[in-house]
């Protein structure tokens, strides 16, 4: 079994802001795949379906960003899974609107959804796709900039790249992390 995450905040308020781009990119994965994100469990909402032999569930926690670590940990503990078996997609404000960037693990470099599934699960041992989002203006608060709307142009270059990371994410599915970040890491910010 394996957990797609995308980060976000629920209810329409975010719905297509900064912050959402997870929550954005899941939605469109899931529609892909034909499946409907919209059981309520495990402070989340989950769909799922079966790639090849491996059941993979789409998740989209509703403990709001900051406490997303709360839905994952309750899901991993509850299926007895690791934190190998779970991609999480998220943005950041330190890369260029739409540059994609695949790590295998790391630290939460400022992003408290992924600070609080780092706490939860006691390792930052994960794979995960960051999505650019951009740099906040200078005289922005950092949290009324994550929560404002892209621009027309920036929804467009993000949305070109969801079919990219929807292949970022069958790869690292299939084991295939390193392929991945060979071939979709992005050399600009």
């Amino acid at each position: 079994m394996k957990l797609v995450i995308g980060l976000g905040n629920p209810g329409l308020k975010y719905k297509n802001t900064r912050h959402n781009i997870g929550f954005n990119i899941v939605e469109y994965i899931a529609n892909e795949c034909d499946i409907k994100i919209e059981k309520n469990k495990f402070k989340s909402l989950l769909g799922e379906y079966k790639q090849g032999n491996e059941r993979v569930t789409f998740m989209k926690p509703q403990t709001y960003m900051n406490l997303s670590g709360e839905a994952v940990g309750e899901f991993l503990s509850w299926n007895k899974m690791t934190s190998k078996d779970i991609v999480v997609i998220y943005d950041d404000i330190s890369l260029d609107v739409g540059i994609l960037r695949i790590k295998q693990s790391g630290s939460a470099g400022g992003h408290n959804g992924i600070k609080s599934i780092i706490q939860h699960l006691k390792t930052d041992e994960f794979p995960r796709i960051k999505i650019g989002i951009g740099e906040k203006p200078k005289n922005w608060d950092l949290a009324d900039y994550v929560l404002s709307n892209f621009s027309k142009d920036e929804m467009d270059i993000l949305e070109s790249n969801f079919e990219n990371v929807k292949n970022i994410t069958n790869l690292i599915l299939e084991g295939k992390i390193d392929s991945a970040m060979n071939k979709y890491n992005t050399k600009r910010r």
